[in-house]
């Protein structure tokens, strides 16, 4: 019998962390049966990262919306954590920060409030964050050069409209 092992979180106070985190309505049958795939976590999050950036499913994230989470997002920095970069997709979040908490109580804060005002933008109910998230500590600055090219590129890449409203990062 095949366990599924879970890789624990690493959670480093003062360590550079890569967040990804999706919508409840943005996990389907694809997206369970890559989760169950016998295959290295990297190319999982890559599979999974691929198909969220061109599905529609739980795609909540646009508009007013993605303005009131940008300004959310900021208003966090320097109290929860210091913020590199972020990618507001419209079904997914990509965070880059260094830890000033614990990552559980990071994610907990960030997934709880935003949930709450997002539902209350687009006047619905329900969960709006799937559970979990995805994390990778970076290794070092070649690992932390790649993840930020990523996140600034990521909504391009997706050929998104409104791809420069979607990115925060402090190197431009």
């Amino acid at each position: 019998m095949n366990k599924k092992r879970h890789l624990p979180h690493i959670d480093m106070v003062g360590y550079y962390q890569f967040v990804t985190f999706r919508t409840h309505d943005s996990i389907d049958d694809f997206l369970k049966r890559i989760s169950k795939e016998d295959i290295s976590n990297s190319l999982k999050q890559y599979k999974v990262d691929k198909y969220l950036d061109t599905s529609h499913k739980g795609a909540y994230l646009n508009g007013e919306v993605v303005q009131w989470f940008k300004s959310f997002l900021l208003s966090k920095d320097g109290i929860l954590y210091n913020l590199v970069a972020f990618s507001i997709m419209p079904n997914h979040l990509h965070l880059l920060f260094k830890q000033k908490e614990n990552i559980a109580t990071t994610i907990k804060i960030v997934k709880g409030a935003s949930a709450f005002e997002i539902n209350k933008i687009l006047n619905r109910k329900g969960t709006l964050w799937g559970k979990g998230y995805f994390d990778k500590g970076i290794r070092d600055q070649e690992h932390f050069d790649v993840v930020y090219n990523y996140i600034a590129h990521n909504a391009e890449k997706a050929n998104l409209s409104d791809a420069k409203e979607r990115f925060h990062g402090i190197y431009g």
